[in-house]
């Protein structure tokens, strides 16, 4: 359901991206791991269309993504890819559930439907007692799961992750793991995630590793 031909990246002399192909399937949970600087990060923005390659393609749902610009880009982006970062990056002056509502009513869905949506997710993630709770006070594991939910209520194809347990302590990080490892066996969710952290990683589906710009293995 992604695929990524020949990503190809520099800032200005620096090569970060060397002609890396990538392909995930629906469902599948696979890792991307390396040293910093082995440009894991810079390919998770450029699949997630939050950065542009210099060369190359990427296929998305039958989607050319390439071709998307402006404003198409950003609604393609919001309905079919959801992100999680080690930053929550959750607005502190809403709650949680309104937080978790934003990507839907910004695409337009119906505000009762998404406020149904946004409770059974929180729910469904054990949060449904801190529904009406600002971000300063839920834990840093709660703050994560928030996060989760915001990312999954547009039901979209992929969710993206970028260090998202680098944040947290190793009971929250756990946790974390399994909570993808459900999402996946419940919703049949595709993860793909930039980690560091061994553990989460053993747990994917499969492990690419990055070196120098390249897909090693």
């Amino acid at each position: 359901m992604l695929t990524a031909t020949n990503i190809v990246k520099n800032y200005g002399l620096l090569p970060v991206l060397k002609g890396v192909d990538i392909q995930i399937n629906k469902g599948e949970i696979v890792s991307i791991v390396g040293s910093s600087g082995a440009g894991k990060s810079t390919l998770l923005h450029i699949l997630g269309t939050l950065d542009a390659a210099d060369e190359g393609s990427i296929i998305l749902e039958g989607q050319r993504i390439e071709h998307l610009t402006g404003r198409k880009l950003a609604a393609f982006r919001n309905k079919n890819i959801g992100f999680v970062f080690q930053f929550h990056h959750l607005l502190p002056e809403f709650t949680a559930l309104e937080n978790v509502c934003i990507p839907a009513w910004i695409a337009g869905t119906k505000k009762k439907e998404v406020i149904a949506r946004a409770t059974q997710l929180l729910t469904t993630l054990g949060l449904e007692s801190r529904l009406e709770n600002k971000p300063q006070q839920l834990s840093g594991g709660e703050q994560q799961r928030v996060a989760v939910a915001r990312a999954l209520i547009n039901n979209p194809s992929i969710i993206m992750a970028d260090e998202p347990t680098g944040n947290l302590d190793s009971a929250n990080a756990k946790e974390l793991h399994q909570l993808f490892i459900d999402l996946r066996n419940q919703f049949n969710q595709t993860f793909l995630i930039v980690t560091h952290n061994e553990e989460l990683a053993q747990m994917s589906d499969r492990i690419l590793q990055m070196k120098d710009g390249k897909i090693i293995n």
